[in-house]
């Protein structure tokens, strides 16, 4: 019998991959800040978090009971998720059969993607916006048409549709209100999409942040070739759970449900987003304080003279750094405990990124600043 140590393949298996893997510039997420609290010698409970957008209020109290009864975790979840689908119709009026659920609105990207987007095949990407929609386009080696936003972060509605005439592209990705600026889509804009030749993904993660009656959680009803996402993590205090969901026309759903892994929303997941469906009263109020405290926050970061913060529809503010590094000033924050996102790539220089969090939260980076 040969000793293992005597097995030689010559073969490496980096060989073996896909092209389009090695190829691919990995996806930067932000730094676990219980990483970063060691790292700056804190206790995690002193880091003020405001780079993510999470909600720095969390969930609702029903939601800690139901994951402390937590009845069956040792039993598979429904691989339809049906009782969540059918809190979900409940709560938006969307019939059942048009909900699809998934683990958190990312697992909706990515099988969206793989849906449509094989080796060669095009998206349209509209950046600066959330960058996960060209990294799953690349996963599939598909090609990523980015159409750069003016410089009001607006829609290029004319470099989209000569993109739409020349690459041929199947979807094209667009978050209201996007991130990172907070801005919308309108309604004429999104009927222009709606007429050119490929699917249009609508992701709504911030839309309970935005004015009433800017979501478009209906229109795929009527809209064969549009889809509207939405999330758990930014309202309902949800993101470590990871739940989302979206609406889509009925003929794509049938070919969804076959390439979805089986239990991809996990039991504890279904019951917080359950339990935050009957708990609207407090979301709605969180809510609420949430935007008047995005409306102090502007109005304070404005008065800051190297920062030139921009409407938000979203719970965060982008803000232009003037006059100083904006790094620095990430770094100068990072060491009083507080941390903002930072941007400078070649569509967004010089930015940095605050959540909206508690009015203490305000108060703490304001004295940093």
């Amino acid at each position: 019998m040969k000793d293992i140590s005597d097995i030689q393949t010559g073969l490496s298996t980096v060989d073996l991959l896909r092209p389009q893997v090695r190829a691919l510039e990995p996806y930067s997420p932000i730094m676990p800040f219980e990483v970063l609290a060691a790292r700056l010698g804190r206790d995690p409970s002193e880091i003020i978090k405001l780079d993510a957008n999470e909600n720095m209020y969390g969930p609702s109290d029903k939601v800690r009971q139901a994951l402390a009864e937590l009845p069956y975790p040792n039993i598979y979840p429904d691989p339809e998720n049906r009782l969540l689908r059918a809190g979900l119709s409940g709560y938006t009026g969307i019939p059942e059969n048009n909900l699809f659920a998934g683990s958190g609105a990312d697992e909706l990207i990515d099988l969206i993607t793989r849906l449509f987007v094989g080796p060669g095949d095009a998206i349209i990407d509209c950046p600066p916006t959330f960058a996960m929609y060209s990294f799953d386009a690349s996963i599939n080696g598909g090609r990523v048409i980015s159409v750069p936003r003016h410089s009001d972060f607006s829609l290029d509605m004319d470099a989209i549709a000569a993109a739409v005439t020349e690459h041929s592209p199947k979807i094209i990705f667009l978050t209201s209100p996007n991130n990172p600026d907070g801005s919308l889509v309108s309604d004429a804009e999104l009927c222009l999409l709606l007429d050119l030749p490929l699917v249009v993904v609508l992701d709504e993660a911030y839309t309970e942040f935005a004015p009433s009656g800017t979501s478009r959680l209906s229109w795929p009803l009527d809209c064969k070739n549009l889809i509207v996402l939405r999330s758990f993590s930014k309202w309902a205090g949800l993101a470590g759970l990871r739940v989302g969901y979206g609406v889509f026309p009925s003929e794509l759903l049938i070919h969804l449900w076959r390439i979805k892994q089986p239990y991809n929303v996990s039991v504890a997941a279904t019951a917080a987003a359950l339990a935050s469906l009957d708990d609207l009263e407090y979301l709605q109020q969180m809510v609420v304080q949430i935007l008047q405290e995005r409306k102090r926050l502007y109005k304070l970061l404005g008065e800051t003279l190297y920062l030139h913060p921009y409407p938000s529809h979203a719970n965060f503010l982008l803000c232009k750094v003037e006059g100083r590094s904006a790094q620095n000033l990430k770094e100068d924050l990072e060491s009083e405990g507080i941390l903002v996102r930072y941007f400078h790539k070649s569509d967004l220089q010089d930015y940095i990124r605050v959540s909206v969090g508690r009015p203490e939260h305000t108060d703490a980076l304001l004295r940093a600043l």
